[in-house]
């Protein structure tokens, strides 16, 4: 049976732990090959090794590739890279982020400078080096992995949320640049990955220490402002992903899709 993308090339940033690696799993096995790019260079490797192993079959390649995704160099090798091992590019995941929260007038500059670089001016940089492909091909397709806290101010999130908000704004001005070149540019928002290595092994221990309460107790807390009840997880994004890079979504541009369970309807 036909793979809903089959022979798809796929560009994961962030790609080589949490959902970036369930990204670049889910993407191989629905037929795509990828490069998996990440900070962490022995987890973008370790990724993009068990992508192959696990689709040998297949014959799936994945490349895994150190990449600081604010440094507009090693974003364009990046694109150069997958259109000299593949001869295109037909998606990018702009996934790569980092979260820094506090109080905002107690937050150093340095901190907030470093969520902007990553999370708005990466993606930026991510977007404008795959366009530079994805026009000439007249083909193509960029999600920004964003977040509910782009539709809505976090606490004590500020810059996260001021990140996140301007990569929709980003999404939506791109998708009307590369409407005419047959390239779609949407976001998709998920909500609290509550069983990811950044709750269990973070943020968790921040809330209990910062609220006076237990660690279950915070992730009750979440759970209770869900309507569904749960906290998202790495296939309910997957899912959705799958949908808005396959030709099933081909009317869709310039959206912010939420995978939030009713905690945002915006």
């Amino acid at each position: 049976m036909t793979r809903t993308l089959e022979d798809k090339i796929a560009v994961v940033t962030g790609g080589g732990q949490g959902l970036g690696r369930a990204i670049c799993e889910r993407l191989a096995r629905e037929g795509c090959h990828v490069i998996v790019a990440d900070l962490n260079e022995a987890a973008a490797l370790e990724t993009a090794a068990a992508v192959e192993q696990n689709e040998a079959a297949t014959q799936r390649r994945a490349i895994g590739l150190k990449v600081d995704v604010s440094d507009e160099a090693q974003v364009s090798a990046m694109v150069d890279l997958a259109v000299r091992e593949f001869g295109r590019l037909d998606l990018l995941v702009s996934n790569a982020g980092v979260l820094i929260s506090g109080a905002t007038d107690e937050f150093p500059l340095e901190k907030w400078q470093t969520v902007i670089a990553v999370n708005l001016v990466g993606y930026f940089l991510c977007a404008k080096h795959a366009i530079r492909v994805m026009k000439e091909q007249r083909s193509g397709g960029i999600i920004q992995i964003n977040s509910k806290s782009g539709k809505k101010g976090s606490y004590k999130n500020s810059a996260y949320a001021a990140s996140k908000f301007g990569g929709i704004g980003l999404t939506q001005s791109l998708a009307l640049e590369m409407a005419e070149y047959g390239v779609r540019v949407n976001a998709l928002c998920p909500g609290n990955l509550l069983d990811s290595p950044l709750w269990v092994n973070s943020l968790y221990k921040q809330y209990a220490q910062r609220w006076g309460i237990t660690e279950e107790q915070v992730r009750q807390k979440y759970i209770d402002e869900v309507p569904m009840k749960r906290g998202c997880t790495y296939e309910d994004v997957c899912n959705v992903l799958v949908f808005m890079a396959s030709d099933q979504s081909n009317y869709m541009t310039g959206q912010a899709v939420n995978v939030t369970g009713g905690q945002e309807m915006r």
